[in-house]
């Protein structure tokens, strides 16, 4: 090589070294120094913006009663103590709260933990910390609890996978993820980035902090409490570690904190990183893959975050089966409730729910959903009102004062059907218009699920 260009190409090594260090410096400046951390936890500007942040989700109180609108006097009172005590080690944690609730499928409980709203501040003040350190070098693949990303993006890149040719998915279920994290693989891999000894024992007591069931105190030995502010970002450092093997690998997936869909070209290629992966997870992570919930199948006959697809070439998104029996259940819970009310405020009641539901699935590209569930809301409104009217003369007398022929509305009212066969019949669909539902309030989720596709 002639001297000139053995010069050029020493330069151009010596200046790509040079960028790398500047980018690494760049990167250690933008950061609070590792080893401490702790203070800048504890610096009053992160503590004021973590204070704002548990008082404005609210939330109930934990195992010592206190509610977030008492924090603040709290914290006045006790703070110098309090904060000492973090700066030397020697803060301890409260139990975590168990209560369950029913789960989104309805079969079963899940368990879910509430700490002490000292704790969530506490919790908060620490997130608002390692995420700037931690986020960065997750996967782009990862959409969970992250800044900046969330459930539709996640929906996006897997119908963008499923578009370009990987037709087969690979949806794994982490059996009883947030019982079962072992908390010696998880603390070494926040090491990797915290070396405050400070911090990390106090995480430490974090994952390891009592659980209270019915007033008594059980150890807790794994897992992280699905509750906390801390939990989303500490499943995600563990599970980073799935996605840069899958990163080596080649693979195309996304997942949303524990929920893991891996795309691939043909059912034998799916089964085959089924097994591999499983087996990554029992022997890294010592987690354990639900193997009666995962599977290996055409992304159509899988859910993913609320949403399925079609079988075409190019996918639509559509809204799941399992989230139209989700909402379907919250309508009739809403309804039963309001047994006794007026109409208009069942519909308020109802709009209030409907209008959040259909803002999430509007990337849904299949209208007839929210046709259809428009028809049975309706339905059951109608229904709620020829109970009210009780008797076959007040019915006949209701359905005449809203524009039906005498002879009809007696006809209709005398018929001897049930409540649900009247509310679908044609009387009722003329006495009680769709149009005049709307005027006591009621959402149409298909005029909704247009104008927000207009805005997009």
């Amino acid at each position: 090589m002639p001297k000139d260009s053995r010069k050029a190409a020493d330069g151009s090594r010596e200046n790509t070294a040079r960028e790398r260090q500047a980018s690494a410096a760049a990167e250690e400046n933008a950061q609070p120094e590792a080893t401490k951390l702790i203070e800048e936890v504890l610096r009053r500007e992160n503590l004021i913006a973590a204070l704002r942040r548990v008082q404005s989700n609210k939330g109930a109180p934990g195992a010592d009663g206190m509610t977030v609108e008492q924090l603040t006097p709290h914290l006045k009172t006790n703070w110098p103590r309090i904060r000492e005590e973090l700066l030397s080690g020697t803060y301890i944690p409260s139990p975590v709260l168990r209560v369950e609730i029913p789960k989104p499928d309805g079969k079963g409980m899940r368990p879910l933990g509430i700490p002490t709203v000292l704790d969530r501040f506490i919790e908060q003040a620490i997130l608002q910390v390692l995420t700037p350190i931690f986020d960065p070098h997750f996967s782009e693949s990862s959409y969970g609890f992250r800044p900046g990303r969330g459930c539709h993006d996640a929906v996006k890149a897997a119908r963008n996978h499923v578009e370009a040719g990987y037709r087969y998915v690979v949806d794994m279920d982490l059996e009883k993820f947030f019982d079962r994290v072992n908390h010696d693989v998880l603390m070494a891999r926040v090491a990797r980035r915290v070396k405050d000894k400070r911090l990390l024992r106090l995480i430490g007591r974090y994952l390891r902090a009592g659980i209270m069931i019915d007033g008594v105190i059980h150890d807790h030995g794994e897992g992280t409490p699905q509750g906390g502010p801390l939990s989303p970002l500490l499943s995600n450092i563990l599970l980073d570690d799935l996605d840069k093997e899958l990163e080596r690998r080649g693979r195309r997936f996304c997942r949303y904190a524990d929920d893991c869909n891996i795309y691939v070209k043909s059912k034998a290629a799916g089964e085959q990183a089924m097994q591999s992966i499983t087996r990554f997870l029992a022997k890294k992570l010592r987690l354990k893959v639900n193997k009666e919930k995962s599977a290996v199948d055409r992304p159509g006959n899988r859910k993913f975050l609320g949403y399925t697809m079609t079988p075409h070439h190019k996918p639509k998104l559509k809204v799941s089966p399992n989230s139209i029996k989700r909402a379907k259940a919250r309508v009739r819970e809403i309804i039963r409730k309001g047994r006794g009310r007026s109409l208009s405020k069942v519909a308020d009641e109802l709009t209030i729910f409907l209008r959040g539901w259909v803002n999430y699935f509007r990337l849904s590209q299949v209208k007839n959903v929210f046709e259809e569930l428009d028809q049975w809301i309706r339905r059951k409104l109608r229904l709620i009102l020829w109970r009210q009217w009780k008797t076959p003369r007040t019915r006949a007398r209701k359905m005449i004062a809203r524009g039906i022929e005498r002879a009809r509305a007696y006809t209709s009212a005398y018929n001897g059907r049930g409540p649900w066969w009247n509310a679908g019949a044609s009387h009722m669909n003329a006495a009680v218009t769709a149009k005049w539902l709307q005027q006591q309030g009621l959402m149409s989720l298909l005029t909704e699920h247009q104008r927000l596709l207009n805005l997009a």
